[in-house]
């Protein structure tokens, strides 16, 4: 299992028995359409899911993944991580400050705490988060891990309730009440005999 660090954001229940794990870049379009899948498997789990974001800029190919991500830092610190975090993924063609800024301002935050001088205290965080996505084996966004394990398949609902071991709003999420087993889904398709 994933404990999360302190300085750590958390979607859904903060005592959720199962962990997502998401090192992303706030530009990166993979990511992007990644955010609202990871939030329907949160969503939709009845608390047994929570998702933790760590940053994983790649400035290289991404120029403005580095500011987004202090931004989304900074946000957070006025309590909207998680609202900032979707608006920039929803407006990624746009990252610049003014943009940031006025995303800040649209949320009823601060803009001008989540550019420039004010965004730049938050460096030390991204920079930890990136680092242990390095020390994790993170080579590209999105990278998620479930409960520790890094996760292989796409990032789509069906495929990690799947991983996870629940099915829907499976009440049992999944699991066969056997402790050790998990149940196998059928996935609605009979093999020829």
């Amino acid at each position: 299992m994933t404990v999360p660090d302190v300085a750590d954001h958390v979607l859904g229940n903060p005592d959720a028995p199962v962990t997502l794990l998401e090192y992303g870049d706030y530009e990166c379009p993979y990511c992007a359409a990644a955010a609202p899948v990871l939030r329907q498997v949160v969503t939709e789990s009845g608390g047994r899911i929570r998702l933790i974001f760590r940053n994983f800029p790649l400035p290289s190919v991404h120029p403005f993944a580095l500011t987004a991500a202090l931004a989304a830092e900074a946000a957070g610190e006025q309590g909207a991580f998680w609202p900032m975090h979707e608006l920039i993924f929803a407006r990624q063609d746009r990252l610049d400050d003014a943009a940031l800024r006025a995303y800040a301002d649209e949320l009823g935050i601060d803009g001008s705490r989540v550019v420039g001088e004010e965004a730049q205290g938050f460096g030390d965080k991204v920079e930890a988060d990136f680092a242990a996505g390095l020390e994790a084996g993170v080579g590209g966004t999105p990278t998620v891990f479930i409960d520790g394990r890094l996760y292989s398949g796409r990032v789509e609902a069906g495929a990690l309730r799947r991983e996870i071991g629940m099915a829907g709003s499976d009440p049992d999420g999944g699991r066969d009440p056997r402790p050790g087993r998990q149940r196998r889904w059928s996935l609605g398709r009979r093999r020829a005999e």
